[in-house]
């Protein structure tokens, strides 16, 4: 698929009419948009008339307000109380929710600045929080079963450090399964910390690299679902394992309408925040001996099956690749891919 095929198949409404209609009983807020979703024109430093970067939490609200979304989920990181108190305003304006993306405490030093930004954001006007225990994918990152297990010990310790805090404030903490946590194993965290202030942000898509069944993944974490990450998979084999990437929402593998339903079951006020990240597929490359350091115990038919999952959905034209793609281009991409998909959310998963 060459650029302009797949900029035009990604243009608004693109599925809209050829699927049926979901029933009323999925209807509810519109699709919110996690910041990641613009990872071009975050901060970007490329000049741009049509695609200006966003410098903030405001711009962000704003355009998420002007294409149609529900919400936000963004980074609240060094905001000031004032700064909150101008986020809040905006988001009464304009009538968007708003979550926030929060590092948690790692040790008691840093509980007070924790603390701080969960004010912040509690003034902006946020009650959910999401986060992540591991900054890098487990399959990269990790290179032992002693560093997995270091890495289990301090994110127990972190939760244990955060949770306090999230009860003094009325916030709740959505840990997500960012690459690294089997649904099991987050599971297992989530049952020691004991605590209704702490629950989970399920990314629907992340844990096929993981060679997790999506479905399986998400009925697991339903039942402590807070907040999710909704996004589509394509895939295709290569030599080391496979090829895994965001597609625009109806364009991938994932049964999202079922995906949906099950979150709502668990959690009726849960909200659907889009996570669609225009970038090259990522290598997940599962054939490769150091893939399995920290998976002792897990069967390498999870492998198998993955991999007759990717056989028989691969992408057929190619999934697609922006690295090299001129700024402009790329920019140009992100935005008509978001927009599409929110067009998705509303016609066919009811999020409007």
């Amino acid at each position: 698929m060459d650029r302009r095929e797949f900029l035009q198949r990604s243009a608004v409404g693109a599925l809209a009419l050829s699927l049926p209609e979901m029933p009323a009983f999925l209807k509810g807020v519109p699709m919110g948009v996690v910041v990641h979703s613009y990872a071009s024109r975050w901060n970007a430093k490329t000049e741009s008339q049509k695609y200006p970067g966003f410098t903030n939490a405001l711009e962000l609200i704003d355009h998420c307000k002007a294409i149609g979304a529900g919400g936000v989920q963004t980074i609240v990181k060094d905001w000031s109380a004032d700064f909150a108190r101008k986020v809040r305003e905006e988001r009464e304006k304009t009538g968007l929710y708003l979550e926030g993306s929060i590092g948690v405490p790692k040790h008691t030093g840093q509980v007070a600045a924790f603390e701080q930004e969960v004010i912040n954001a509690r003034e902006a006007g946020a009650t959910v929080l999401r986060t992540v225990c591991s900054t890098g994918r487990r399959y990269e990152t990790y290179h032992s079963p002693e560093e997995w297990q270091t890495l289990k010990k301090n994110a127990l310790t972190s939760l244990q450090l955060a949770e306090p805090v999230l009860r003094k404030h009325k916030v709740k903490l959505a840990v997500e399964n960012h690459k690294d946590w089997r649904a099991n194993e987050l599971v297992g965290i989530l049952k020691q910390i004991n605590s209704e202030w702490i629950g989970v942000t399920i990314d629907f898509g992340n844990n096929i690299a993981l060679l997790e069944d999506p479905m399986q993944l998400v009925e697991t974490l339903a039942p402590y679902v807070v907040s999710t990450h909704v996004k589509d998979m394509g895939v295709q084999e290569y030599p080391d394992g496979f090829l895994l990437s965001e597609v625009p929402l109806g364009y991938g593998i994932l049964d999202l309408p079922k995906m949906v339903a099950v979150c709502k079951k668990h959690n009726p006020a849960v909200t659907f925040n889009l996570e669609m990240i225009t970038r090259d597929p990522l290598e997940i490359p599962c054939r490769k001996e150091a893939y399995w350091a920290t998976f002792d115990g897990i069967p390498k038919a999870d492998m198998d099956r993955t991999l007759r999952m990717v056989r028989q959905h691969s992408y057929k034209a190619g999934l697609p690749r922006f690295a090299q793609l001129p700024a402009e281009d790329r920019l140009a991409a992100e935005e008509k891919n978001i927009v599409s998909c929110l067009s998705y959310s509303s016609n066919k998963l009811g999020l409007k």
